[in-house]
Formats: structure tokens, sequence, C-alpha cells
């Protein structure tokens, strides 16, 4: 084998391992992806049906009910425009409250509803995530106010 060939074939290894290490970067970085849906998408049918995806806005004041034998929680995220029931198991972060801001991982039960793997409460008086804010601020523009004639 002469020297030219050798270098050839080091050459040509060196790009499928590199490719083979590209492919196996992205897959994992596809596999971590978590997408962030409102209320409303969810609602019209952008958000996925099996994958999981988080959704975020309001805890609908009213809404949260405890299991007293478990550690089920059912309760409503809104933006203002749509509803979407969530359940979760487990225990909510210190700051979870009724009227607060939410962000919930999770997934698309059969029954529509939003089962929660995480939850996540603002941590002060100012904060939103950023994506849930947008939500918030889009629905807010198309929502006509009760007793406003459109």
């Amino acid at each position: 084998m002469t020297a030219r060939r050798r270098r050839l074939l080091v050459i040509v290894f060196a790009l499928l391992a590199l490719g083979a290490a590209v492919a196996l970067v992205m897959n994992a970085f596809r596999s971590n992806l978590v997408f962030f849906f409102s209320p409303s998408e969810v609602h019209d049918g952008t958000a996925p049906r099996s994958a999981a995806f988080r959704i975020g806005g309001l805890v609908r004041e009213g809404s949260v009910a405890r299991d007293g034998q478990s550690l089920k929680i059912h309760f409503v995220v809104t933006d203002r425009a749509r509803d979407l029931d969530v359940e979760y198991t487990g225990l909510l972060p210190d700051l979870f409250r009724e009227g607060q801001g939410v962000v919930a991982q999770g997934k698309l039960g059969p029954d529509g509803r939003f089962v929660a793997t995480q939850v996540l409460a603002k941590h002060d008086e100012n904060y939103m995530p950023p994506e849930a804010a947008e939500a918030l601020a889009r629905t807010a523009k198309t929502v006509v106010p009760t007793g406003a004639q459109p």
C-alpha cells in the first residue's frame, strides 16, 4: 500500500468517525429537546400528541384540587384565552399558587388532559418565563373583554 493510499484511507476513516460523532450528538440533542406551547396552541392542535413538551401560563383561580389520599394534584393552566387541565403527582414548588405563573413539562393524556412530570413556578414577583409572557401577551391582544361588543 502506497503512502498516498494510506493517507486517503486515514482521511476517509476520519470523515466517517466525524460523521458518526455528529449524528450521535444530533440524535441526543433531538431526544432532549422540549418545545413550549400555550394552552391555546395545545387546543388548536399545534402541540404534539405523543411527545413531551412544556406548557405555560397562569394557574386559574379556584382550580387547584388535591387528592387527600395521595400526592396527585389537578389544576388548570390558562393563557386567558384557553384553559388546559393539568394532572401532576408529586410535591409542588413552594411558590406554586393560584393566579401565579407556572410552566409544566409532560405529555397529553388520551383524555386530552396534560399529565405533568415536572412543575416549575415563578420565583419572584417580576419573573415569568419569556415563553409564557409572550403567549399571554399574544392572547391578551386577541381576547375580547367580557361584556364588550366585538
